[in-house]
């Protein structure tokens, strides 16, 4: 089979480039193609591209529409699987004029490469911070209870009012460190699971947020033929809670928050791939998270608020990640988009 006639200059481009007959034959690959697909030219010329390519089926469908249309196709976030790894790749398909019934194909990787690896590095890091809060805290426990119950012996034994006073700032601040250790090992709970509407847990949130907060502005936006997942309701109302009330506090009480739900597809959560996963997302319009705080606005105890704990969106990705789902987040000055994704299994 003869190669087809291309300009040099094709063979250093870095963008993978491969060459396709009207029979769904590789006629060509450039260098950067055969790094991709960890194939060589030798082995990739006079096979079929489904073959080169995992038998992607959009891509070989994108394919046969550029053949049969004389027309260009793009295809995002396809995933293809080669020799035990996994690929999700952009791909522009188009008919090549100087060849008849040929087409090239043209191969980037998607822009979810580069978030995946950065989730997967988040999920590791906050993990591991997690689990050793949660031992600190189990250590911390017994000594503080024991602190308590000790000024509250000797609360019994003082005549003096004024020295009451003493013993009251430990016995209160003993028990706000107790509630706080009791907020670090809440996660340790397995989930039960059952049948779960989305939107019944959304509007809980909102139910309970506009009680605590009466000025606030809610918006919903629901996609109402999403299916039920399988998961925990409480724990799901308590994920969605804490970032809504975050979004709340960033308001100081007096804003707007959307509540969304969308379906989304192809997405990889906790290092799975997955066809259909259901987006929930707590929009609002206040100022926005630092640039420099963004990246750690999971970690414990660290907080952008005075007086906050930092535990809030800690405990809120715990609860989603042992539903083998995740949470992203974008903001910018008069946005904050925190969207909970949830694998429809």
């Amino acid at each position: 089979m003869s190669p087809v006639a291309l300009p040099p200059t094709i063979d250093i481009l870095a963008t993978a480039v491969i060459i396709a007959d009207q029979r769904r034959v590789t006629r060509y690959l450039n260098p950067a193609a055969e790094n991709l697909l960890s194939i060589s030219a030798h082995h990739a010329l006079g096979r079929p591209v489904g073959m080169l390519l995992g038998e992607c089926t959009e891509l070989v469908r994108a394919l046969d529409s550029a053949l049969s249309e004389g027309a260009s196709y793009t295809e995002h976030d396809l995933v293809i699987c080669l020799n035990g790894h996994t690929l999700v790749l952009s791909a522009t398909v188009s008919p090549l004029d100087d060849e008849r019934g040929a087409a090239v194909i043209e191969l980037h990787p998607a822009a979810g490469n580069v978030r995946i690896a950065r989730d997967e590095q988040v999920m590791a890091q906050t993990q591991a911070s997690q689990a050793l809060l949660r031992q600190l805290a189990h250590e911390i426990r017994n000594p503080l209870g024991g602190i308590r119950g000790a000024a509250q012996l000797l609360e019994g034994e003082l005549e003096s009012t004024d020295l009451r006073e003493y013993t009251q700032v430990i016995i209160q601040e003993t028990n706000r460190l107790q509630g706080l250790l009791d907020r670090l090992l809440t996660p340790a709970k397995r989930p039960v699971i059952q049948p779960v509407n989305v939107h019944e847990v959304l509007e809980r949130v909102r139910s309970l947020l506009q009680a605590e907060y009466p000025r606030l502005r809610f918006k919903t936006d629901y996609d109402t033929s999403l299916p039920e997942l399988a998961g925990d309701p409480e724990q799901l109302i308590q994920a969605a809670l804490n970032i809504a009330r975050n979004a709340a506090q960033a308001l100081n009480g007096d804003g707007e928050i959307t509540l969304r739900s969308r379906v989304a597809r192809q997405v990889t959560l906790a290092m799975k791939r997955w066809k259909l996963a259901i987006r929930l997302d707590v929009i609002d319009n206040g100022p926005g998270i630092p640039e420099d705080m963004i990246s750690k606005v999971f970690f414990p105890l660290v907080s952008g608020r005075e007086g906050g704990s930092g535990l809030g969106l800690t405990l809120a990705q715990s609860l989603v990640q042992r539903h083998e789902g995740a949470i992203h987040v974008e903001s910018e000055p008069g946005r904050t988009c925190f969207s909970i994704y949830l694998p429809i299994k």
